[in-house]
């Protein structure tokens, strides 16, 4: 699994993960339970997961629909 998508914003992550999941490709979303050792502030940031052979793929379906996203 590689990093896709590092984000506080909620919105964003489920806007990614629509999209990637009409394109085909799967996506794990990690540190959803963190919120519970920051007090549900959305200090700590959320990782999106793809598969690495999907990241490159994943990468262009962000960066078309202007989804910044690190790695």
């Amino acid at each position: 699994m590689k990093e896709l998508l590092r984000t506080n914003d909620l919105t964003v992550i489920a806007y990614a993960q629509a999209l990637l999941q009409g394109e085909g490709i799967a996506t794990f979303e990690m540190d959803v339970h963190m919120s519970i050792l920051d007090g549900s502030l959305g200090i700590l940031p959320r990782r999106l997961m793809v598969r690495d052979q999907d990241h490159f793929m994943a990468s262009v379906v962000l960066r078309d629909n202007d989804i910044p996203f690190g790695q």
